[in-house]
């Protein structure tokens, strides 16, 4: 387990990329809509990464996560008031922020691995979300995440 590092500014052309993480596109569709070569897509997006001390090869749910986290990228406005979460979604969508590997999603949020996929589903129907990066960037945007939540863990010395 490591410890998160202070994150850095990203770039202007940076912070045009991890617009498109905030949109929901992957890197392909990155590449698509900004004319960019995929290669140069996928090394923006792991110097993000970096920048924001994301573990390596993290989901873009982890990264969306960290962007909005740190402020390096503003919530978009919510379309729809927040539904009625319980404490078991909420900490599946913590979860979800922190980590990539499912069986490490399942163990951080208290469910069974053979669990996660229906409890993550119902989540992502409960919340309107069509995957887990937007599932992470509508919970910003309606507050359901402790602001700063991953700088809190850093000056706590929390482990990840």
């Amino acid at each position: 387990m490591t410890t998160l590092a202070p994150t850095q500014p990203l770039t202007p052309s940076e912070r045009r990329i991890a617009q498109h993480v905030i949109k929901g596109l992957d890197a392909r569709e990155i590449a698509a809509a900004t004319q960019l070569k995929p290669n140069t897509v996928y090394s923006t997006l792991r110097t993000v990464r970096w920048k924001l001390a994301c573990p390596e090869r993290c989901s873009l749910a982890v990264v969306a996560h960290r962007l909005l986290d740190f402020g390096q990228i503003t919530a978009p406005t919510p379309q729809r008031s927040a539904p009625d979460l319980s404490p078991e979604q909420i900490s599946l969508l913590k979860a979800a922020t922190e980590h990539t590997v499912p069986l490490d999603i399942a163990l951080a949020a208290g469910l069974a691995p053979a669990d996660l996929r229906a409890a993550l589903d119902q989540l992502l129907a409960d919340t309107g979300a069509k995957d887990t990066t937007e599932l992470v960037v509508l919970a910003h945007s309606w507050q359901l995440l402790p602001a700063n939540q991953a700088a809190q863990g850093k000056r706590s010395g929390a482990p990840r």
